[in-house]
């Protein structure tokens, strides 16, 4: 036998789909004989069905698919179901419940919509809008092709050749008498169709040939087993059926089609979210590539991202080092959570941050801007994806503490910083330790995610710490953005004193927490500010909020985790080492949404860091040991490559 084969990746999942698909959808005929009918004469329905003849109807396939097993893939997958309705060449409705919601979605031709019915909120995207509203020119000229097939017809009925097909008996599925075939793929099939080493079990009803069950397992562990239930060939429905018509029932939005064809893939890509826990530490130092007078460097398998020069030369180095995940980032929280919280709030995603951004913009040093701008070109990135997506870090949420003086060992400042803010969305992969060297002010380390300029979490080169809360108020944006601000006490704070100074001085916005740590004058102060209002909390000074006042302590945090913390910090006073201190981030303190946790040691520049993984929060990985000095003063582990990442 021979076949040209067209490239097809689909993974363990598309594979799913595919042969779901490929197993009977249309049959009319009854259950073939052997396994190689029963495959082929599905396969040939298939085609049928998802590119009809030109002189036939098409019909509408109706079902709903429940995914019984998932082993390996993702602990959010099992027991998801949804009710599907397809009719070629461009109609398709998904309703799903996610959290207790329900959730609908389609398309109608060249429109896209989403639906939910617990907000009475929907909207419908037309190629028509501005996907920045900043942008007029930015409408997107592209046609939605129609549904088609995963292969070439041809190349589709030589499927049943290309797998070792057993029957296995008979059995009955949701009440159905079913077929059973069995398949392994050949290594020719593995190699065109890039399937993984496994195999696959079809049910296929004896009464009309359509799937009952599929199960698919690889030799890694993956076992995927999805029921079709209902499944129902039809007539073709009505045109009103697959749009989305609000009348007075609820509130319909128009909005950029672009942003709902990124959202589906990128809230796909949500639920399988894989980050495995680092390994022990070896000392490990490599350099991965180099662009300019900036590289990236692997540190006990941690990346560690060196930036140096003009906003544009730091923006161009952070853009080619660290494309891949800048991209990756920003699919998942813009397209991803951003879009998807509309339909939990009940009001567009883009247009709120489009609002905050406007009124934003006035505050914002121009240097910042510059520095995204470059960014955004070097990923190949709309420059107006990369400020959006800078808005982020707004909306933090997490704990923080100094302690020193009587309250440790040696008498050493700790600065503690616990990062609880949206884990499992997407940050984690695109962890990152960025030491940034500006041609304009201090030298700083920032613990952050690719594609962020701003911080949360950050020190410099004079020994000034920080570390933020959120609190209430979002909203009110007339300031400079939080994370900015944040930076802006890095590289221009050489003192706490001056610290304070920037922070009192803002302009600032919405609600917010800081711990501020001088590891020169072994000095930290608790920050408690406002839009209209600025208190500065002193170490064993009680605050109304912060009732418990201990010496050489400043403690930041909130209900049942500030308990916990100051319980353990009044526990080990007097005894606390830098393991002591991060001890004191260990759950409950730190929340399940625990994405990152670091120790600032700023007498020594040394610091901590720990990111969550797939199993645990932060606080309960492994701590990776960084020294800002060294970092600032080490050439690199090895050549460079030749080119830089991709």
């Amino acid at each position: 036998m021979s076949a040209t084969f067209r490239p097809f990746r689909p993974g363990l999942t598309g594979f799913a789909a595919l042969m779901l698909l490929s197993a009977g959808l249309g049959a009319q005929e009854p259950a073939a004989r052997t396994p190689q009918e029963i495959l082929g004469a599905a396969v040939g329905k298939l085609a049928a069905l998802i590119e009809p003849p030109a002189d036939a109807a098409p019909k509408t396939l109706s079902a709903t698919l429940r995914l019984v097993e998932a082993e390996g893939l993702g602990p959010n997958l099992a027991g998801r179901s949804a009710q599907v309705a397809f009719q070629a060449p461009d109609k398709l409705t998904v309703t799903v419940e996610i959290e207790g919601r329900e959730l609908q979605a389609g398309r109608n031709g060249q429109e896209l919509w989403v639906f939910a019915p617990g907000k009475k909120f929907g909207v419908v995207g037309v190629p028509e809008v501005p996907r920045f509203r900043t942008r007029p020119d930015s409408v997107a000229t592209n046609a939605l092709p129609p549904f088609k097939l995963p292969l070439p017809r041809e190349q589709l009925l030589l499927l049943p050749l290309m797998f070792q097909l057993e029957a296995r008996p008979a059995e009955v599925v949701n009440g159905e008498r079913c077929a059973v075939v069995r398949g392994v793929p050949q290594p020719q099939a593995r190699e065109a169709f890039k399937l993984p080493e496994g195999e696959f079990t079809l049910w296929v009803r004896e009464s009309d040939s359509l799937p009952a069950r599929l199960r698919l397992a690889d030799t890694r562990g993956h076992r995927l087993t999805l029921e079709a239930a209902d499944l129902k060939l039809t007539p073709p429905w009505p045109a009103h059926t697959w749009r989305l018509q609000s009348g007075n029932l609820f509130t319909l939005e128009k909005v950029a089609r672009a942003h709902l064809e990124r959202f589906f893939p990128a809230a796909w890509s949500l639920l399988n979210l894989r980050v495995p826990p680092l390994g022990p530490p070896t000392g490990e130092r490599r350099l991965l590539a180099r662009e300019g007078a900036g590289r990236l460097e692997l540190h006990d398998g941690t990346r560690v991202l060196f930036l140096k020069g003009s906003p544009e030369e730091m923006g161009r180095q952070h853009g080619v080092l660290l494309r891949r995940e800048v991209r990756d980032l920003v699919d998942k929280i813009l397209y991803g959570v951003g879009v998807g919280s509309s339909f939990e709030k009940g009001r567009w995603f883009f247009g709120e941050i489009e609002d905050a951004q406007a009124r934003l913009m006035p505050f914002m040093d121009e240097r910042y801007l510059r520095e995204m701008d470059a960014l955004a070109l070097a990923a190949n990135l709309d420059r107006e994806e990369v400020r959006l997506a800078n808005f982020f870090p707004e909306l933090f949420h997490c704990s923080g503490f100094a302690v020193f003086g009587r309250a440790t060992a040696d008498g050493r400042m700790y600065h503690g910083r616990i990062l609880d803010y949206l884990r499992g969305v997407g940050l984690e992969p695109n962890a990152v330790v960025i030491v940034h060297q500006p041609d304009y002010g201090h030298a700083w380390v920032n613990v952050s995610y690719g594609g962020f300029i701003g911080s949360v979490t950050a020190m410099n080169e004079k020994r000034i710490s920080i570390g933020e809360m959120g609190g209430r108020g979002e909203g009110r944006w007339d300031g400079k953005p939080m994370a900015q601000l944040v930076r802006e006490v890095m590289e221009k704070a050489s003192t706490l004193d001056e610290a304070v100074e920037i922070m009192r001085r803002g302009p600032r916005t919405c609600e917010y927490y800081y711990v501020i740590a001088d590891g020169n004058s072994k000095r930290a102060v608790g920050i408690a500010a406002t839009p209209d209002t600025f208190e500065v909390v002193k170490p064993g000074e009680a605050h109304p909020l912060l009732p418990h006042a201990i010496p050489d302590a400043v403690l930041m945090s909130a209900g049942d985790r500030y308990e916990k913390l100051a319980e353990r910090v009044q526990a080990g006073f007097g005894k606390l080492d830098a393991a002591g201190a991060r001890r004191l981030m260990d759950r409950p303190v730190a929340m399940t949404s625990n994405i990152h946790s670091v120790l600032f040691a700023p007498e020594t520049l040394d610091f901590w860091v720990a990111n969550a993984d797939s199993e645990n929060v932060a606080s309960h990985t492994r701590y990776t040991h960084y020294n800002l000095a060294e970092l600032l003063r080490a050439a690199p582990a090895e050549p460079a490559p030749v080119t830089a990442r991709r």
